[in-house]
This record gives C-alpha cells, sequence and structure tokens, in this order.
C-alpha cells in the first residue's frame, strides 16, 4: 500500500501545507520518503506546518573542524569536514544550536520527540539550549564506542563515546516509549541509557561514507524506542540518511534535509537499496 510522502495512511493534510515545497532532490511515494536539499531552517521555518512530525533525530555539527587531526586505520588523518562543520565561536555556535532547536519544536507535534547526538564540544550548548526553548530532557544516551581510535598526542584520555540527548517537546507532552519492546531487546531486562554499539560497518558504507555516519543498529533503536508504524520522521542534517535507511526497515515515513548535494546522492542510494532490500523481503 502505497502512503504517500506529503500524507499520512490517514489521508491527513499534506505536510507541506499551502506552500510550493523547496528543491526536492529524491521521493518515493511508496515509502513515503522525501529527501530535500537546502538550509533546515529556512526549510523548517518556512515550508512546514506546525505539529508535523513525530520523532526528530538530529546530527547537528560538531564545530570540530578547526585543523585537528585524529587516527583512522592506524594512520593520521584530519578531522576536517567541511565549512558546516568549522567552529564560528562559543556564541555563534550556541545561537545556531538555539536556532535550529527552535525551529525543529515548531514543526514537531506535543507528544513528539527529539533525539540529539553531539560529542563533548557540543552537547552542552545543546542540552541548554532544549532547556531554555521549553523541551523536557528525558534522558542522556552514552552511546559507548568499543573499537575507538587511540589519541595519538596521549595527553588525553581516549574519546569513546557519544551523548545522545532524548527530549520531549514539552513538560506536557506524553511521549510514546516501547518499553516493553527495549526490555524484551535487553534479553528481559529494563535497557539502560549506556549503549554498546560499533561504528557503521562496513557494508553500510560500500556506496561511501559520511564523515560523521551513525551505525544503522542505533538509528533503528532511537526509532523502536520512540515511535509507531507509520509514524513520521525527520533528520534535519541528514548525511548518508543512516536515519531513512532505518525508517524503511521499520515502517516509518522519512524527511531528511542537508545541504550538500554529494550526501544527498548518497542518500538515495542507500534509501533505493534498502527499499530493495523490503521488496525481497
Amino acid at each position: 500500500m502505497k502512503r504517500g510522502v506529503g500524507k499520512s495512511e490517514k489521508g491527513e493534510q499534506a505536510v507541506y501545507g499551502d506552500r510550493k515545497p523547496p528543491e526536492i532532490y529524491y521521493e518515493n511515494a511508496e515509502y513515503a520518503l522525501t529527501l530535500m536539499k537546502g538550509d533546515c531552517i529556512d526549510i523548517l521555518n518556512n515550508f512546514f506546518g506546525e505539529n508535523t512530525f513525530d520523532m526528530i533525530f538530529a546530527d547537528p555539527p560538531y564545530f570540530l573542524s578547526n585543523g585537528g587531526i585524529t587516527c583512522h586505520a592506524g594512520r593520521m588523518v584530519s578531522v576536517n569536514k567541511g565549512g558546516w562543520d568549522k567552529s564560528r565561536g562559543v556564541d555563534e555556535n550556541h545561537s545556531f544550536n538555539m536556532e535550529w532547536l527552535k525551529a525543529c519544536r515548531r514543526v514537531l507535534k506535543p507528544n513528539g520527540t527529539i533525539w540529539v547526538s553531539g560529542t563533548t564540544h557540543v552537547i552542552y550548548s545543546i542540552g541548554f539550549a532544549l532547556q531554555r526553548l521549553g523541551y523536557r530532557i528525558l534522558n542522556d544516551i552514552v552511546w559507548y564506542k568499543p573499537n575507538a581510535p587511540p589519541n595519538l598526542s596521549c595527553r588525553y584520555f581516549t574519546h569513546s563515546t557519544e551523548i545522545v540527548l532524548w527530549a520531549a517537546k514539552s513538560e506536557k507532552s506524553k511521549h510514546h516509549f516501547d518499553y516493553p519492546l527495549m526490555k524484551e531487546m535487553n534479553r528481559g531486562k529494563q535497557m539502560r541509557n549506556l549503549w554498546e554499539i560499533r561504528p557503521p560497518a562496513a557494508s553500510e558504507k560500500h556506496f561511501g561514507k559520511h564523515i560523521t555516519q551513525k551505525p544503522l543498529e542505533l538509528l533503528k533503536r532511537v526509532i523502536l524506542a520512540s515511535t509507531e508504524k507509520g509514524n513520521l520522521v525527520l533528520d534535519p542534517f541528514c548525511g548518508s540518511s543512516s536515519t531513512g535507511v532505518a525508517c524503511v526497515l521499520t515502517g516509518r515515513r522519512y524527511v531528511g534535509i542537508d545541504l550538500e548535494e554529494n550526501y544527498l546522492e548518497l542518500s538515495r542510494k542507500r534509501l533505493e537499496e534498502a527499499e530493495s532490500r523490503m521488496i525481497k523481503a
């Protein structure tokens, strides 16, 4: 059954409202998938109505591209990801976080939730911004990477975690949480907020990779925990669309936004592959 990119299965009004949608890079009506090219703040403020999305997963810039180095496959490599990840100073970085989180809150449904991932360089700004904007923080998930790269300077502890903040739209929100499923996935025990998940496998990168690509296992767990089948999920910094692939595999609808055409093309290939897997299943 075709679900329609702009409509829910119940035939609700198109998510774009009365406005002409922005540049659509890719669209699949059967699986209700849309990729948009452009600035997420502009798109969310001008082309989506209030209370549109059931869940948002955001992996915003970490502001790390300032000439640093890291270790990859045993070699020293630059951490520069592009101009979009360059720090503009603490105040401007925080203003940016306030702006995009405000745009996200407007389009989030009253009982919807948002997940935001980040390292220590940005996550404290994110947490403060969430509280200032009226969100209610539900959990801080510690994503532990068992095979994290070593610290080359030997002057710090090796970074092996990222934080994922989970927040409801407001104090009054009645957020969805599939407690029974999470307990089942955790072998009959309550799932804790420490998640040991390896970074993306090679099979998730055969079309190419995004520098901050998240593993499918992480996104599937996030989506299964906080949404129901048919719900509409937004990723405002979609990159290679791990969120979108997880939506295809779990029966959710998806809108991804990115500025970079090369990443949108990577997203398209990954989404089409996921669609073909579902057809064969």
